[in-house]
């Protein structure tokens, strides 16, 4: 079930932040078009801020579903068993503990500014321009827990991340192999 709803999130995810990018780089092309013809927008600079901050946190629940986050694997794997597990649990509360944190008070500046808006664009309001912040937060903490089960397995026996897929790959080519 873990798999499944990894892969829909992993998808849905992927699409998102792809669209993100491309909303990114049709304002900043559109807006290099109208410097050269001598205009410019006004609310360009405010936008592709907040585009870019929501590419952020969307990306980083991308990235801690992938466990494409700075980590120190091989440390961690030089640590003797079960202290490595005992290493590891401590890592995820520290970091679901920071990201429950960070959805809080994502929320209070939410609600501290819910009646603010835009300045260039004053029909967008402030709160669902922040609303990244605990969005984002409460997606990498469910991303981090999808991808908590196969990162316990590959760290209780040793492997890497990069040495799992790699062996995940060989056992498909094997599979594929031998079904030809």
């Amino acid at each position: 079930m873990f798999k499944s709803l990894q892969k829909v999130f992993e998808v849905v995810l992927e699409y998102f932040v792809i669209l993100l990018m491309v909303v990114l780089t049709v304002i900043v092309v559109v807006a290099v078009i109208y410097r050269l013809v001598g205009s410019s927008l006004a609310w360009y600079d405010e936008v592709a801020a907040i585009l870019l901050a929501w590419i952020t946190y969307y990306g980083s629940a991308l990235a801690a579903l992938r466990r494409r986050h700075i980590g120190f694997d091989s440390v961690l794997l030089s640590i003797p068993m079960p202290t490595r597990m005992w290493a590891v649990a401590l890592a995820e509360a520290i970091t679901a503990g920071f990201f429950i944190l960070l959805a809080w008070a994502g929320y209070v500046v939410m609600t501290i500014l819910g009646g603010m808006s835009l300045v260039s664009l004053t029909w967008v309001p402030v709160s669902f321009t922040q609303s990244v912040i605990p969005i984002g937060a409460v997606l990498f903490l469910i991303c981090q827990a999808l991808s908590l089960p196969e990162y316990w397995r590959n760290t209780a026996r040793g492997v890497s991340l990069e040495h799992a897929e790699i062996e995940e790959e060989v056992e498909a080519e094997m599979k594929k192999a031998g079904n030809t």
